[in-house]
């Protein structure tokens, strides 16, 4: 009795395949490269200019801003390490983790749900801020900081884009949990008010019956 022989071409990674999912997914993959696209470019070119404007452990600020010096400022400062200054020296491990990320998310982007925008939304955020990050590590071994805010540690666009993106990310879970929770109590009241009705309709045949008897 010969065995079963599985048909390994339903399963086979091909070209057609990666086509035609490409075709059905082009317009989520111009939403997640254009969007952004806008912010590593914009985070790349903060980053330029402050480099080539800006000495390496200066502060600086429009003459009209001067009073916001004590509490905030521009100063050129770099990192080797992960979003606002922390493991330094760890420039490879943290170029290894923002490739994966970027790869994760070019995966499951296509596969959320078109309508769940805050998931969207955050995955772009994460997406533009490890690449801004990572694109610093390979051509400068190093990621350029300027966003000074009080004692908080330096940062930069790429940084405020993987927090802002989190944080868009718990927002929205908030968002779906009260929403799921609010659908679970009318569908309860919804049933408690079928299950009365039964019940009253219940009890006035049984009232009808007892009269007939």
């Amino acid at each position: 009795m010969e065995s079963p022989q599985s048909n390994g071409s339903t399963n086979r990674f091909t070209l057609g395949t990666v086509f035609h999912f490409l075709s059905f997914h082009y317009i989520d993959y111009l939403i997640l490269i254009i969007f952004g696209g806008v912010i590593i470019g914009l985070d790349q070119w903060t980053k330029a200019l402050v480099r080539n404007t800006v000495p390496l452990g200066a502060d600086w600020l429009p003459g009209a801003m001067a009073w916001l010096l004590p509490y905030a400022r521009i100063r050129h400062w770099y990192n080797s390490g992960a979003a606002f200054g922390i493991f330094q020296n760890g420039n490879l491990v943290f170029t290894i983790l923002a490739i994966i990320v970027i790869i994760l998310i070019f995966y499951y982007f296509p596969r959320t749900q078109r309508g769940d925008w805050w998931l969207r939304v955050a995955m772009v955020m994460q997406f533009a801020g490890a690449a801004g990050n990572l694109i610093d590590r390979l051509f400068f071994k190093q990621v350029t900081d300027f966003i000074s805010v009080g004692n908080f540690a330096i940062f930069n666009l790429a940084d405020a884009s993987i927090s802002t993106g989190v944080a868009v990310l718990l927002i929205g879970v908030w968002l779906k949990e009260r929403e799921e929770k609010k659908l679970a109590a009318m569908a309860s009241i919804t049933t408690n008010a079928s299950s009365n009705s039964i019940d009253d309709e219940a009890g006035i045949s049984g009232e009808d019956e007892g009269k007939g008897g």
